[in-house]
Order: structure tokens, then C-alpha cells, then sequence
């Protein structure tokens, strides 16, 4: 099946770009709902499956022997843009299990939020680890080995005990396997696994519902969940679509941006998982891709502030750099 037009930009009231994509929306029995595009076609997830990284660290006990609160829980779903409360409250999960930033394997680089870059660049200081954007996975990673009473150098590396554990809650979300050969290395140094865009969205509607996990995993997906509603700030920041969608949906939608122009949501009150890849990699496209989505989800009964904030989501105005107007960027076959 070939890909489709997921989202087009426009310039002078013509169509400038398109994006291409495939779309797979799955129920937590695997199911296909929806298929647009080659859904069984392989992908790496990158930092999408971050929230099911972080099942271990609940479902063990870790979170809670720790203490972790639901910000830093949430942190460890993020892939955010390096502002102070993210870099702060990483660093606070490190502290938690009597570790710093020096314990942490993702590497550094500039905060993605460019004010956040700018005001630390003006301070003279220089990005450390915990302005990575993945830096709460790690720290999660971290405090899940300490727990567990294991040392956590090398916790990147497949034979880590806690990379074990973590892969393991892959395997069961997605029921597919995730071993060396189809291993592949994340730009935070960590694995990750090409996998069918369909497994992936079925690995999210059972985070969701909590079908195939066992009680405790199903559990500590609910606390995800409810942790990333209460501090949807965490999971990605100021001005970003992650953000912007939970804040307003809270428990109705979890959803999380991957590179390469990957997308997952998790719809627990339908069952459903949603998994989306463009072509070309850019993420806008898979936003817009997402809400247009979403919007077409009669059964979920969205109120009139509902379907506002989806269509805001899916037509974003472009603007040059003396702040004119020159065009849009809209879901493919919504002008």
C-alpha cells in the first residue's frame, strides 16, 4: 500500500511541500482500526516508547521507594527542551538515588527551547548532561539500577540488567521482538528497535487499557499516565505540541513525539493506539497528522474546546522573519 499526503504547506495560496507518511491506529488486540500507508513496515520508535521505558521504574517499586513525584515521573516520559524546571528536576531524580549528572551516559547538548539556550549561553555556562533532552529517561534508568541495588555505569548498553528490564516491557507492550537483530543506537546512546508502525500503535493502546501487561505493569501505566496529565510541562515544554495537546486533554490523550518524524497517542477511554511515521522525518508533518486525527474521532465526543484546540493543532500559520504572514502548514487535504 503506498504512503499518503499526511500534511502540505502552502505559499501564496499554493502548495508548496507535502509531507508523506503512513498511519496505523490499532485496538489493544491488535486489530487495525484504521491503515493508511504501509502500517507493517518496519520503524524505529526513538524516543516515542520512552513512557513504556519507564514502566520498570514503577512497576518494581523503585519510583516509590524513591519518592519520585509525578514531575519527575513525567520527566521520565520526556523528550523536553532543556529549560531550567527540566534540567532542575532531573537533576533532583539523581539526587533521590545519591547520584549526580556525572552519572549520566546520554551526553550534552545546547537546550533545544531556544530561550533556554540563549539565557544559558548569556550566563557563561555550558550545557551539561541534564539539559539533554532525554535526560529523565536516564535518570529514570539510573534510579531504577540504584534500587535494584545494581551499579548503573554501562546502564545504555543491551546486557545492563535495567536495559533488560526495560526491553522486556517493550516486548510485552508490543509483542514483537527487540533483540540484536533489529537493534539500532538512539541519539541518547541508548538501543532502539525497528519495529511494525502497527506493533507500535497496538503497544499503545495497551497502555492504555492495560490489556497483555501484567497487573502491576498495567498499574504502573496508569500512574504514567495520570503522572504526564498532571505535568504535561515536563514531558516536553513551553510552545511544543506534546504540551500543548495534554494540557488540555489531560487523561483523554497521551501522546509523545519521536525523531525521524514519529508519532504515538493513546486514547484509553476508546482502546486505541495511534502510531505515525513521515517519510522524510519531519515531525511537523506528524503534529498536524495527529490532530487531523483525532479531530475525525466522532466516538470520542469532543466538546466544542475539544475540537478548538485540534484545530489549532492541525493549521499552523508560518511566518518570515518580519513576523508576515507567508503561508501555512495543514494537515494534507485541509485547505
Amino acid at each position: 500500500m503506498d504512503d499518503i499526503a499526511l500534511a502540505e504547506v502552502t505559499r501564496g495560496g499554493r502548495i508548496e511541500s507535502l509531507h508523506l507518511g503512513r498511519i496505523a491506529v490499532m485496538d489493544d488486540t491488535g486489530r487495525v482500526v484504521q491503515a493508511h500507508g504501509a502500517i507493517d513496515k518496519a520503524v524505529f520508535p526513538r524516543s516515542t516508547v520512552k513512557a513504556l521505558l519507564a514502566l520498570p521504574l514503577v512497576e518494581t517499586g523503585a519510583a516509590d521507594r524513591l519518592g519520585l513525584s509525578d514531575a519527575e515521573l513525567a520527566l521520565a516520559c520526556a523528550s523536553h527542551g532543556g529549560e531550567p524546571r527540566h534540567a532542575e528536576t532531573a537533576a533532583a531524580m539523581l539526587a533521590k538515588a545519591g547520584k549526580t549528572v556525572t552519572c549520566l551516559e546520554c551526553g550534552a547538548h545546547w537546550p533545544t527551547y531556544d530561550k533556554a539556550a540563549h539565557a544559558l549561553a548569556a550566563s557563561g555556562a555550558a550545557p551539561t548532561a541534564l539539559h539533554n533532552n532525554c535526560s529523565g529517561k536516564h535518570a529514570g534508568l539510573i534510579c531504577l539500577a540504584i534500587d535494584q541495588s545494581l551499579d548503573p555505569a554501562g546502564y545504555i548498553d543491551p546486557g545492563h540488567e535495567a536495559q533488560r528490564q526495560v526491553t522486556d516491557a517493550l516486548v510485552m507492550a508490543t509483542s514483537v521482538p527487540h533483540n540484536e537483530a533489529n537493534r539500532g543506537l538512539d541519539g541518547c546512546s541508548m538501543p532502539t528497535y525497528a519495529i511494525p508502525l502497527s506493533a507500535l500503535a497496538t503497544g499503545f493502546a495497551r497502555f492504555g487499557t492495560g490489556r497483555n501487561f501484567s497487573s502491576g505493569h498495567a498499574s504502573a501505566a496508569a500512574r504514567l499516565r495520570s503522572a504526564v496529565a498532571s505535568e504535561p510541562f515536563m514531558v516536553a515544554g513551553s510552545g511544543r505540541f506534546d504540551t500543548t495537546l495534554m494540557a488540555h486533554f489531560g487523561n483523554r490523550i497521551f501522546c509523545k513525539m519521536g525523531a525521524e518524524g514519529v508519532m504515538v497517542a493513546s486514547l484509553p477511554e476508546l482502546g486505541l493506539g495511534i502510531a505515525i511515521k513521515t517519510d522524510d522525518g519531519a515531525n511537523r508533518a506528524a503534529e498536524v497528522a495527529l490532530a487531523s486525527l483525532l479531530l475525525g474521532f466522532d466516538e470520542a465526543g469532543w466538546s466544542d474546546s475539544d475540537r478548538a484546540v485540534l484545530t489549532g493543532l492541525l493549521h499552523q500559520v508560518m511566518k518570515n522573519w518580519n513576523g508576515r504572514e507567508v503561508g501555512t502548514l495543514r494537515a494534507a487535504g485541509k485547505g
